[in-house]
C-alpha cells in the first residue's frame, strides 16, 4: 500500500469515526457531559488522566468521580474546604488512589483561583508552543507533592508517549463541525498537536508503515505525527480517529 492510498484508507475511517455517535463509548463522553468551559476541561482532564484500561471502567469511574463533586466540577474545585475531601477517601481508579486525588484537587483549586483556563499550563515561555515537559514541572511546583502522583502525569523527560495528555489536548484544541472535540483553546493550534500513541494506534501505525521506530515511546510520537502532518499539516491529529478506529474494532486493514 502506497502512501496515497494510506491517506484515503484513514481519510474514509476519519470520516467514518469522528461523529457524534463515536462519543457515547468513549471517555471524551465525560466532559460531553457539560456545557461551561471549566466544567469540560476538569472533567476531561479527569477523564484523560484515568484513560487507561477498559472504556466501560474508565467511563463508571470517572461518573463517580463527579458525582462525588456534586456534578458540578468547577464549582467544587474553586469552593470545596479542606473537609470536603473526605468524601474521596473510598476512590481509586487503578493505580490512582485517595493520595492522588488529593493532590489533583489541590492543585486544580490553586490554579482556577489565578486562572480561568488550564491551557496556559501546555504553553511554553514564548506563549507560541506546546510544551509538555514545562507542564508535568508546572503540575508539581507545590513543595509537598507526592512522588507517587507523579507516574499520573506523563513527561516526554522520561521517554514517555504521553498519550493521555495528548489525547486530552485533541479534544482541548481540535475543532471541526463534527461535535466530538471542543476547540475550546485558541493559544494551541491543532497543527502544533501530537498523535495520542496508545496500543491500537501504534499497532494499526506499523502496520501501515507509518511508524519504524522499535520503541514506543516519546520519539514513536514524534515520528508518527511527523508523518501523519504529511497528509494532513494543519491537523495530524485528526487521525488519531481512524487509526484508533481501525485498532480498537479490530478492522481488517484493506486497500481503499
Amino acid at each position: 500500500m502506497n502512501q496515497e492510498q494510506v491517506k484515503d484508507l484513514l481519510d474514509q475511517y476519519v470520516d467514518q469515526i469522528n461523529r457524534p455517535s463515536f462519543i457515547d463509548q468513549d471517555p471524551i463522553s465525560i466532559p460531553h457531559s457539560f456545557t461551561h468551559r471549566q466544567d469540560i476541561e476538569i472533567a476531561g482532564f479527569f477523564a484523560a488522566t484515568f484513560s487507561w484500561g477498559q472504556r466501560k471502567t474508565i467511563i463508571n469511574k470517572c461518573k463517580r468521580l463527579l458525582s462525588l463533586m456534586d456534578n458540578r466540577p468547577y464549582d467544587f474545585i474553586l469552593s470545596h474546604k479542606p473537609k470536603d475531601r473526605q468524601r474521596f477517601e473510598q476512590f481509586a481508579h487503578r493505580t490512582f488512589q485517595y493520595t492522588d486525588t488529593i493532590y489533583f484537587l489541590t492543585f486544580l483549586q490553586n490554579h482556577y483561583r489565578q486562572h480561568d483556563s488550564l491551557e496556559c499550563l501546555f504553553v511554553d515561555s514564548s506563549e507560541s508552543a506546546l510544551d509538555l515537559a514545562s507542564f508535568h514541572d508546572r503540575f508539581f511546583d507545590f513543595p509537598d507533592a507526592p512522588l507517587r502522583t507523579r507516574k499520573h502525569i506523563p513527561t516526554p523527560l522520561r521517554k514517555s508517549t504521553c498519550k493521555r495528555i495528548n489525547m486530552f489536548l485533541r479534544w482541548m484544541v481540535r475543532t471541526d463541525n463534527r461535535g466530538v472535540d471542543f476547540g475550546l483553546w485558541k493559544r494551541l493550534k491543532p497543527s502544533q498537536l501530537l498523535i495520542p500513541l496508545d496500543v491500537h494506534v501504534d499497532r494499526v501505525a506499523r502496520k501501515l508503515n507509518l511508524l519504524k521506530r522499535k520503541q514506543t515511546d516519546w520519539q514513536a510520537t514524534l515520528e508518527l505525527t511527523e508523518q501523519l502532518r504529511r497528509f494532513n499539516p494543519d491537523d495530524p491529529v485528526m487521525y488519531d480517529f481512524a487509526l484508533f478506529g481501525i485498532g480498537v474494532l479490530d478492522k481488517e486493514i484493506i486497500f481503499p
